[in-house]
C-alpha cells in the first residue's frame, strides 16, 4: 500500500528495513537470543525514517510507524519470555525518551485483517524466513494491534477492514482504499 500511495501522489515513501537488515534470519531461528538486538535495530530505523520526514519539506508514507513496536513486538516478545524484562525495559525507557523528539503522524492508517488473510499475505510475499511464523505468535501480534488501535491517542486514525481487498491486484480495490484515505485526508483539511 505504502508503495502504491506514494507512486498515485509523488510522495516519498518509507518502508520498514527488512531485505538489508543483519537481524531478522537470527532473530527467527532464536527469537530469546536476537529479540533486543533486532527490536533496537528497528527502533533506530524507524527513529531515523520518522526523523526525515519530519524535516521534509515534502508529503511522505511510510509503512510502519515508531509507535507500534513498544506496544506490540516488543510487549509481545517480553510476554511470551523471548525478552527478558531488564532488555524490556530498557528498550521502553529508550522509546520513551526518542519519542519525545517526535511528532506524530499527521494520519495513522491501520489495515485491519484476520490470520488467516496474514498468513496467505505471508505466502505470498515468499521470504523464506516468515514461513515458519507459527499462527500462535501471529495471534499474539493481532491481540496487542487491536489493544493497541483501540486506545491510540496520538492523532488521527483511520481503520481499513482489509479482509477483502486486494489492493495490489485489483485495481478497482486499491481505488476503493484510495477514496477512502483521500476523504480523510480532505477531511483532516490536506490539499492534493
Amino acid at each position: 500500500m505504502t508503495r502504491l500511495f506514494g507512486k498515485h501522489y509523488g510522495w516519498k515513501t518509507y518502508f520498514e528495513s527488512v531485505d538489508n537488515n543483519p537481524y531478522l534470519n537470527d532473530f527467527y531461528g532464536d527469537m530469546k537470543k536476537w529479540s533486543f538486538h533486532l527490536q533496537i535495530y528497528f527502533l533506530s530505523k524507524r527513529f531515523n525514517d520518522h526523523k526525515k520526514i519530519l524535516d521534509s519539506k515534502f508529503s511522505c508514507v511510510e509503512d510502519r510507524s515508531i509507535y507500534e513496536d513498544v506496544e506490540i513486538f516488543a510487549k509481545n516478545l517480553f510476554d511470551i519470555e523471548n525478552m527478558s524484562e531488564r532488555d524490556y525495559k530498557n528498550y521502553c525507557e529508550l522509546f520513551s525518551i526518542m519519542t519525545t523528539y517526535l511528532k506524530p503522524p499527521d494520519l495513522l492508517i491501520y489495515l485491519d485483517a484476520s490470520i488467516e488473510t496474514l498468513l496467505k499475505q505471508i505466502k505470498k510475499r515468499g521470504r523464506d524466513y516468515e514461513q515458519s511464523i507459527p499462527k500462535t505468535y501471529l495471534e499474539q501480534l493481532s491481540k496487542l494491534y487491536d489493544e493497541w488501535i483501540k486506545n491510540y491517542k496520538l492523532g488521527n486514525l483511520l481503520i481499513i477492514p482489509s479482509d477483502e481487498i486486494d489492493f495490489v491486484y485489483e485495481k478497482g480495490d486499491f481505488n476503493r482504499v484510495l477514496m477512502l484515505i483521500q476523504s480523510k485526508l480532505f477531511e483532516l483539511g490536506y490539499k492534493f
